[in-house]
């Protein structure tokens, strides 16, 4: 064999060995980088770097599938297109699986364009690169173009882990948020059976998949007086606990100070709305009773009405205002007052009580559950709540949508 032609073979075993540990070396910068967990910018930048002055790329797209849309998180050189008009144009190829030549294209967009590159997932699209002024030699085309599949892959990969990532710290966030809820409404939850010579109190509180909003109150505010509430936070989560712990705190606040349930819930309602800037609201019934008087005065602000239970008789306790946090200044505020009798049963809840999914409103309602009242209103307080939960168990196989709160209080 001739000098020259020995001479020739060995440059062009050189030039291939050199040209593949410039691959390597720009695949271990990138891995490096990504092992790293270097940001998404930096590494898109790392991968813009080794597309121009390694592979002679003079003009780069890069598309990525992001739900049900494309975004380009790459773009140099040339005339910058609209994502919507690049992501349209690689549609028209939607057919070739491996990196296609683009010469001789009548298509306006993709006629500027050298080469097409398609990253297919499970036969889905979840990438599209086009690259232009392409500067590879005829004999290398075929290899640049397979590294440049190799490293857009490698980098699909690193983004896809880095979403998995971030979705795996949003959904511990968001467990740890439910956690941090829940333990802050079982502070606020009081003593859930109460009894002495004048009044007894048994209450349930049974909780729906996700943190709700419910809360209940009883409190002794002196010898002869006992106020309790019942009430309903709208939303869920932290957001929500933490609002009931400020709605208790300023509640008990008040009442230590104050005795008259409107002015109280008057009250109420301001600090609400100056802690939600009306984002949020409560719906709440408060009430209070002497029992040397037996005199009880309540308001119900929205509330699902309690029902008072006495001599065989069911009614339900409207009078009140509205929701408390959506205005500036309540519309209206009207309190009641009503002589208890011994043997009177008060039956208060949440709207989780009724609520049911699929809509079971037929078979159970407030004139079901007035029925049920009047059923068992001659039972302890315990005695009620438990025949009340017993009877939707039996009687209403729709499954609740929101946490369920009951509070009976039996005078005697």
């Amino acid at each position: 064999m001739p000098p020259n032609e020995t001479n020739s073979g060995e440059d062009e075993l050189i030039r291939l060995l050199l040209k593949r540990q410039s691959e390597l070396n720009s695949l271990l910068e990138l891995t490096r980088a990504i092992n790293k967990n270097i940001a998404t910018p930096v590494l898109i930048q790392m991968l813009e770097v080794i597309c121009r002055n390694y592979l002679q790329i003079g003009k780069l797209r890069f598309l990525i599938a992001e739900g049900n849309n494309y975004i380009c998180i790459s773009k140099y050189g040339g005339h910058i297109e609209p994502t919507g008009e690049l992501y349209k144009a690689c549609k028209h190829l939607k057919k070739i699986k491996e990196p296609a030549a683009l010469e001789g294209s009548d298509h306006p967009i993709l006629s500027n364009y050298d080469y097409f590159i398609p990253i297919y997932q499970k036969n889905k699209a979840i990438a599209y690169a086009l690259i232009g002024d392409f500067n590879s030699p005829d004999d290398m085309v075929s290899n640049d173009l397979n590294f440049m599949q190799t490293i857009i892959n490698v980098v699909l990969v690193a983004l896809e882990n880095k979403k998995l990532f971030r979705e795996r710290l949003e959904s511990e966030r968001f467990q740890r948020e439910m956690e941090l809820a829940a333990e802050m409404q079982s502070m606020l939850i009081p003593v859930q059976v109460y009894t002495d010579p004048s009044i007894e109190l048994s209450a349930r509180y049974l909780p729906h998949q996700n943190v709700g909003g419910d809360y209940f109150d009883f409190v002794q505010v002196n010898d002869h007086e006992y106020l309790w509430c019942i009430a309903d936070v709208s939303g869920k989560g932290i957001s929500a606990a933490l609002l009931m712990a400020n709605f208790q705190a300023s509640l008990r606040a008040w009442v230590s100070v104050e005795d008259d349930l409107a002015t109280i819930v008057e009250r109420l309602n301001k600090i609400v709305l100056r802690n939600t800037k009306g984002e949020k609201f409560i719906t709440l019934f408060i009430a209070i009773y002497n029992h040397t008087t037996r005199k009880l005065n309540y308001v119900n602000a929205g509330h699902n009405p309690a029902i008072l239970y006495s001599n065989g008789e069911a009614m339900a306790l409207k009078r009140g205002t509205t929701i408390i946090g959506a205005f500036d200044e309540l519309p209206f505020i009207n309190s009641e007052e009503l002589n208890i009798e011994p043997g009177t049963l008060i039956f208060n809840y949440t709207d989780g009580l009724l609520d049911r999914e699929p809509d079971a409103s037929k078979i159970w309602n407030e004139d079901r559950l007035m029925t049920c009242v009047k059923k068992n209103g001659k039972l302890s307080a315990e005695k009620f709540n438990q025949a009340i939960l017993h009877h939707i168990d039996h009687n209403v196989k729709a499954k609740p949508i929101d946490d369920i709160t009951v509070l009976t209080l039996k005078f005697k």
